[in-house]
């Protein structure tokens, strides 16, 4: 009857590992398998103990049946991390494999060392040999012990993903818990139940039913290996690959019907020269071997656009490769042409309409600016020529790129400049335009101009997009009357504090004012004109500034001639209009 227990409990492992290997998938995790294979082993040791005749018989029988005592409880715990998903270093795995196989060398001292089994004698009953009598040694308690600790980590690791982990299908766990106590049990306490036949192997076999339960179930939880079986099976999914060394490994069927080239190709060989997809597999291997992030190209075959994207080939955890996904994407590359083609179309309309709206708003400051100046008593022009005069300042500044002005910098700035003196639009007429000059209570009021037309020009381009532009045309009306040393106004501002674009506004408006006619006082000429711009150097005037200064008199004075040579003509049409 025992012979009979043991060869049914041996029929029906196999049996579940023929079923095991029938729906074995590649992706089925190896510890498992592993499983599946020392179960019958472990049994067959126990039936060839019930077979034996003598106790040398039985000694190598109970050798046998160790290697599952041995290494099943290390499968099983492995198995039962993997499928918690709880990563194990793999120093930790050796370390783990090391300790069982210890476990199983101790077994093999037994008949040879009294260090395993101190003594132990041969019988039979019931028609079936037996060791009886056995008395353990001290490894024996260490191979209980290491045992016990296996069983016990593994119970830790069902417990903390049952009520922490959230990718683990409870389900799952529970299963897994059965033949973990199923086998404790058995081990443990099965002698205490019955002394005639072992109940660790029944539990076993309990355990590979469990366990063909539990890889169905998985195969549906893991997402990764049913989607790429899921994609690979709908056929329109290419999968080419490449070791590091450029080898070609192989494709799928829709691979090769984009890749006709790859017919021709050997496995296991670089792509020839020759080929004519090889100068393209190159060139993206090439970009995505010099950066990663560029691992997304179009290729376009027949009237199809497809989609190559790359990334390594793993083996596990390891990188072995490249990997090449080849999906058609010519539905929304045509989708993606049209939508540029019409975002296109409406990008001209709206930069048109943008142009026209700007053109009109620099049109409507200008104009401000201009009815301001002619409240003033000038001769006119002065924004015109203050803008100029900014002008021919910045393109000597950007020469030797110094102070590292952008375009952008420039272009506002001489953009600004016809803005620079809006605030005396709140200047009283009867000091705005006294001919002489300003008694101290009218230059305050006169000084108000500076931060009053920064309000103004605040409020006009407030909520503009050129937040830039804003900027510098609020700090060239605010600040254009500082002054180096700190003496100027509105807030007194000393050196670097006073904004650059501001520090060139004031050397451009100075020299208008000084070489310009006023009807308070003639144009003064060229040379004290600069007399005064280079004694104000370092007092009125950035020092940093003067060299550009210098660099551009030349071109100020050839400038303001020939607005002196085009104001006499118009200047003689005025006197004969009012003669008349």
């Amino acid at each position: 009857m025992i012979t009979i227990y043991y060869e049914a409990l041996l029929l029906t492992s196999l049996f579940l590992t023929l079923l095991y290997i029938l729906s074995w998938h590649k992706h089925f995790d190896v510890h498992i398998t592993l499983i599946f294979t020392l179960v019958p082993i472990t049994i067959l040791g126990n039936l060839m103990m019930a077979w034996s005749g003598s106790r040398e018989e039985a000694i190598l029988a109970v050798k046998i049946a160790y290697i599952g005592g041995s290494f099943l409880v290390l499968m099983i715990a492995l198995a039962i991390f993997n499928l918690c998903h709880i990563q194990l270093h793999r120093a930790v795995r050796m370390v783990m494999f090391f300790v069982g196989s210890l476990m199983y060398l101790s077994a093999l001292t037994i008949d040879h060392t009294d260090w395993f089994y101190k003594s132990c004698d041969f019988a039979t009953r019931d028609g079936a040999g037996a060791l009886v009598n056995k008395v353990y040694g001290p490894l024996h308690t260490v191979f209980d012990a290491l045992v016990l600790v296996f069983f016990a980590v593994s119970l830790a690791a069902m417990v903390y993903s049952y009520f922490r982990k959230k990718d683990v299908s409870k389900k799952i766990i529970v299963l897994l818990f059965i033949p973990e106590m199923l086998a404790v049990i058995s081990f443990f306490g099965g002698r205490q139940i019955t002394d005639k036949i072992e109940l660790l192997p029944l539990a076993y076999v309990i355990s590979q039913v469990v366990y063909l339960i539990i890889i169905r179930q998985v195969c549906l939880y893991d997402i990764t290996d049913s989607g790429i079986d899921s994609l690979v099976q709908t056929g329109d999914k290419g999968f080419l690959s490449f070791d590091f060394r450029r080898h070609y490994l192989g494709c799928n069927e829709t691979a090769a019907g984009i890749f006709p080239e790859l017919l021709n190709v050997n496995v296991d060989t670089v792509i020839p020269s020759e080929n004519p997809i090889a100068a393209k597999i190159n060139e993206w291997l090439d970009a995505f071997a010099a950066d990663e992030r560029n691992n997304s190209f179009h290729y376009p075959h027949g009237d199809r656009i497809y989609l190559i994207t790359v990334t390594y080939l793993f083996d596990g955890d390891r990188k072995r490769g490249y990997q090449f996904f080849v999906t058609d994407d010519t539905e929304s590359q045509n989708y993606i042409a049209l939508l540029n083609n019409f975002n296109g179309q409406l990008q001209e309309q709206v930069a048109e309409k943008t142009k026209h709206i700007v053109e009109m708003h620099d049109k409507l400051i200008l104009g401000m600016a201009t009815m301001v100046e002619s409240r003033d008593n000038s001769t006119g022009g002065h924004i015109r020529r203050t803008s100029e005069g900014v002008r021919i300042l910045t393109d000597e500044i950007k020469k030797d790129n110094v102070l590292q002005l952008s375009n952008e910098f420039i272009a506002n700035l001489i953009k600004a400049a016809p803005m620079h003196d809006l605030g005396k639009i709140a200047v009283d007429d009867q000091v705005l335009r006294k001919p002489g000059r300003f008694e101290p209570w009218e230059f305050e009021k006169m000084k108000a101009h500076a931060k009053e037309g920064a309000r103004i020009v605040h409020a006009i381009l407030q909520g503009t997009d050129d937040e830039a532009f804003h900027q510098i045309a609020e700090n060239v009306a605010h600040y254009h009357h500082e002054r180096w040393d700190g003496s100027g106004y509105p807030d007194g501002l000393v050196g670097e504090q006073i904004p650059l674009e501001a520090r060139i506004m004031a050397i451009a408006d100075v020299y208008d004012a000084l070489v310009s006619k006023r009807v308070y006082k003639d144009s003064m000429s060229f040379e004290k004109a600069d007399s005064i711009i280079m004694e104000g150097m370092g007092k009125h005037f950035d020092p940093g500034l003067e060299r550009y200064y210098v660099a551009a008199r030349p071109r100020l004075e050839e400038y303001y001639r020939s607005q002196e040579e085009t104001g006499k003509p118009q200047l003689k049409a005025e006197l004969c209009n009012s003669a008349s």
